[in-house]
C-alpha cells in the first residue's frame, strides 16, 4: 500500500490552536478532531463530556463529576449536569487565571489523561469506569465540594474508605491508596496533605451488594484503554491497569449484544448497573473484552439481482439520466454537494453493469474522471483538498479560510460524509478502469486514511470519526457543544466505510476490505440500536418512543428529534437523512422489515403537507418498497424530482432488486471468514 501521498500544505486561518490544551509532546503528532473528550480542548475547555456513567467537566483548577439526571419529553432526552462533586486542591478554589487550565498529557482509544498542574492532580478518565480515578502527584491538601448538602459522612478504621450521602439521595464512596484524613462541613470535604491514588464512585441504588462489588474492585484501576482489530468483524478491548485484582468496567447494550457466547473471559454482573442515556450499563469483570459484530457481505451490486423483466424500465431511465449527466456535467464546487453528484454518477455506472447496459459506462466514466481528477491533482481552481499540519488532516481550500464553507469541513466537520462520496466514486473508477486506479491510488488512500487511518499513515490520527467505545461515528469536528459530539446521518457514515471496503476490493487489498467491512458492520448495528426507534423498545422513555420512529440528531449527551436543516415535524427528512445514499448496503441497515413498515407508516402523514418535496418523498417510497413493492413502484413513477445524490434509475434499481429472483447478484460478494 502506498501511503506516502499528502495533499499540498495549507495554513488555515480558522482552526483553533491545539497547543492551548495538548501537552507539548503531543502537538507534533496528528490530533483527534471528533473524540469523546473534544470539548476539553476547545475554547475554554470547560464544557462537559460523557464518560459513561458520569459527565465530567474541567474548569480552571478543578474537575467536576456528575451522575446525571435524565430529562425526557416526546421531543428530546437530555442528561442534566449538576456538579455533584468538584475536586481541586485546597487554596485553589478561588484562584483564577490563564495558568489554571488543564493539560491533556495522553490519550488512547478508550481513555484520556487530564492533568491539572496547578492542583497537582492527574485524572485517568476511562470510558465506562464506575470510578473516577486520579493521582495526587505530590503532597497536597485536597478540597471536594458539592452543590448538594452532605447528610452523612463516615470512614473505615484505616481511613482508606469514606462514605458520604448527599441530599439528592446519592451515596458516594471514596477510596484512598493510603490513609487520608478528611473533615467536612455542609458542602465541603477537605483533607490534610496527601499524595497517592484516589478513586470515587457513586453507589448505584445505594445497595449494600453493589457497595461490596465496588469495595472488591477498588484496588485495580485502568490508566489507558485500547481497541485492537485482529480479525474481521471482531474488536478486542485491552487496558493498561495498575493496582491489584481484576478490572471492573461498564458495558452498554451494544457491547452486550456483541459479546460472543464463548471465547470471552469476562463476567457480567447482571445486578450491578448504572443508568445511561445509551441504555443500562452493566458491570463487566475482565482484563480484556472481545466483541464480535454480525458479519456482512460487501457487494458492488444488489445481493439478489435485478428482475430480468424490469431491465427495460431501468435502462430507459438510465439512458435519460446519463444523457442529462453528460450534457450538464458536474460543476459543483462545494465538497459535499460535489461528492453527492459523484456518488450519484458512480451508482449509474454500477447499475449499468447490473442490467448489462454497458454502452453508457464510458460516458459516465468520462464525467467522473473530469470531476474527480482536479480534486486529486490540485488543478481545481475553485476548491480542492489541502493538508492541515496543525491538527493533521485534509481540509478544503474554501474551508481553510472560512469555518462555514463546505459545511465546516475546514474545521473537521462531516469528513466521513463528504469523503465517503469521493471514495465511492474513486472505487467505481478503479474497478472499471484499473489503470486509472493505479495512477491515483496514493491520493485515493490518502483521502480514505483521513477518516479511516488504521496505523498506515503518520500524518493522520487513527479513526478520526469512529468512537471505539460507542462503536459508531461522530461528525461535529472542532466545534464546542454543551452536549458533546453528534451525528444526524448514520447512513452517510455507513457509506464512507462501505465505500472504503469497495475501494479495497478494487485494489485487491484484503486488509482494507476486512477493516472497512468491520467498521461498516459496527456502524449498522449501532444505528439499529440507537437511531432506529421501534414500537415497544425500552431503550428510551415511553413518551419519546411512542412519538418517534427515527432519531434526529443523536448527541453523546442528548437525543433530539429535530435536524440541523429541518424541524422535527418534517418526518420525511429524518427518514431520508438516515437512508441516503441508497446502496446495496442499505438493505442491511434496514433489514428489519417490521421496523421499516412502522417507520414508513409513521412518516406518511408528513407527506400530506403542502410543499413537500419529491426529492424527499423518494426515500420514503424506497423503504415502502421493502414490504409493498407495487405500491412503492407506482409512487416512484409519479416523482418529478430527485435528491441530488439520487436518481430515478437508482430508485427503480432498488425497487426491482427487492424480493426473490433476478440474475445472480452474488458474483461480486466478498466473504470474510472470522
Amino acid at each position: 500500500m502506498n501511503t506516502s501521498f499528502i495533499f499540498p500544505e495549507t495554513k488555515s486561518t480558522v482552526l483553533p490552536d491545539p497547543s492551548n490544551f495538548f501537552s507539548s509532546d503531543l502537538v507534533s503528532s496528528p490530533l483527534p478532531t471528533n473524540s469523546f473528550f473534544q470539548n476539553f480542548v476547545l475554547r475554554n475547555g470547560d464544557q462537559p463530556e460523557y464518560f459513561h456513567p458520569y459527565l465530567i467537566k474541567s474548569s480552571n483548577s478543578s474537575l467536576s463529576i456528575s451522575y446525571p439526571i435524565r430529562s425526557a419529553t416526546s421531543d428530546t432526552i437530555t442528561q442534566v449536569f449538576n456538579a455533584d462533586l468538584t475536586i481541586t486542591s485546597s487554596g485553589q478554589e478561588t484562584k483564577q487565571g490563564p495558568t489554571k487550565k488543564h493539560i491533556i498529557s495522553s490519550f488512547s482509544d478508550l481513555s484520556v489523561t487530564l492533568d491539572i498542574p496547578s492542583s497537582n492532580l492527574t485524572f485517568f478518565l476511562v470510558k465506562g469506569s464506575p470510578f473516577l480515578t486520579f493521582s495526587v502527584t505530590k503532597s497536597t491538601p485536597l478540597s471536594i465540594s458539592t452543590v448538594q448538602d452532605i447528610l452523612s459522612f463516615s470512614s473505615n478504621d484505616s481511613h482508606t474508605k469514606f462514605t458520604f450521602q448527599l441530599k439528592n439521595n446519592q451515596t458516594w464512596l471514596l477510596y484512598a491508596s493510603s490513609s487520608i484524613k478528611l473533615s467536612h462541613d455542609l458542602v465541603n470535604i477537605t483533607s490534610e496533605a496527601f499524595s497517592g491514588i484516589i478513586r470515587i464512585a457513586m453507589l448505584p441504588d445505594s445497595n449494600s451488594g453493589n457497595e461490596a462489588i465496588l469495595d472488591r474492585f477498588s484496588s485495580c484501576y485502568p490508566v489507558s484503554g485500547y481497541a485492537v482489530f485482529k480479525e474481521p468483524f471482531s474488536v478486542e478491548y485491552t487496558w493498561e491497569k495498575k493496582g491489584s485484582g481484576d478490572l471492573l468496567l461498564l458495558a452498554h447494550p451494544l457491547h452486550l449484544e456483541l459479546f460472543p457466547e464463548d471465547g470471552n473471559d469476562v463476567s457480567v454482573l447482571e445486578d450491578f448497573k448504572y443508568n445511561s442515556i445509551d441504555g443500562e450499563l452493566y458491570g463487566i469483570v475482565g482484563n480484556s473484552w472481545v466483541l464480535e459484530a454480525e458479519p456482512i457481505s460487501v457487494t458492488w451490486h444488489s445481493t439478489r439481482g435485478v428482475k430480468e423483466e424490469s431491465h427495460d424500465e431501468i435502462i430507459s431511465a438510465l439512458s435519460k439520466d446519463v444523457d442529462d449527466l453528460v450534457s450538464s456535467g458536474i460543476k459543483e464546487t462545494r465538497s459535499y454537494f460535489c461528492g453527492k453528484l459523484i456518488g450519484r454518477a458512480a451508482r449509474l455506472a454500477l447499475i449499468a453493469e447490473e442490467v448489462f447496459f454497458y454502452d453508457v459506462i464510458p460516458k459516465i466514466m468520462k464525467v467522473l474522471k473530469e470531476t474527480i481528477e482536479p480534486w486529486l491533482d490540485g488543478t481545481f481552481k475553485e476548491n480542492g483538498f489541502v493538508h492541515d499540519p496543525k491538527w493533521g488532516g485534509i481540509v478544503t481550500k474554501q474551508g481553510s479560510t472560512s469555518s462555514d464553507a463546505d459545511y465546516g469541513f475546514g474545521i473537521y466537520n462531516d469528513h466521513i460524509y463528504h469523503l465517503g462520496y469521493f471514495i465511492y466514486g474513486i472505487a467505481v473508477l478503479a474497478k472499471i478502469d484499473p489503470a486509472w486506479g493505479r495512477k491515483y491510488k496514493s491520493q485515493a488512500y490518502s483521502l480514505m486514511e483521513d477518516f479511516m487511518n488504521f496505523g498506515t499513515n503518520p500524518k493522520y490520527p487513527p479513526l478520526r470519526c469512529f468512537d471505539l467505545y460507542k462503536l459508531h461515528s461522530w461528525v461535529a469536528g472542532l466545534t464546542e457543544f454543551t452536549d458533546g459530539r453528534n451525528n444526524e446521518s448514520t447512513s452517510q457514515a455507513v457509506n464512507a466505510y462501505y465505500a472504503a471496503a469497495l475501494m479495497g476490493m478494487a485494489y485487491g487489498d484484503i486488509s482494507l476490505v476486512a477493516f472497512a467491512s468491520t467498521l461498516t458492520a459496527l456502524e449498522i448495528q449501532a444505528a439499529k440500536m440507537w437511531w432506529h426507534v421501534q414500537d415497544g423498545d425500552d431503550m428510551y422513555e415511553e413518551d419519546f418512543t411512542k412519538e418517534n420512529r427515527a432519531m434526529g440528531i443523536l448527541w453523546s449527551n442528548k437525543r433530539d428529534t429535530g435536524l440541523w436543516f429541518a424541524p422535527r415535524e418534517q418526518r420525511e427528512y429524518r427518514l431520508g437523512i438516515n437512508l441516503l445514499p441508497i446502496l446495496p448496503i442499505s438493505e442491511i441497515i434496514f433489514s428489519n422489515v417490521e421496523y421499516v413498515k412502522e417507520l414508513v407508516e409513521w412518516t406518511y402523514p408528513s407527506l400530506k403537507r403542502d410543499g413537500v418535496k419529491d426529492e424527499w418523498k423518494g426515500f420514503v417510497y424506497a423503504l415502502q418498497g421493502v414490504y409493498d413493492n407495487e405500491g412503492a413502484l407506482m409512487n416512484i413513477r409519479s416523482l418529478k424530482a430527485f435528491d441530488d445524490g439520487n436518481s430515478l434509475t437508482n430508485l427503480l434499481w432498488w425497487i426491482h432488486s427487492r424480493g426473490e429472483g433476478g440474475d445472480d447478484g452474488n458474483k461480486d460478494l466478498v466473504i470474510l471468514q472470522k
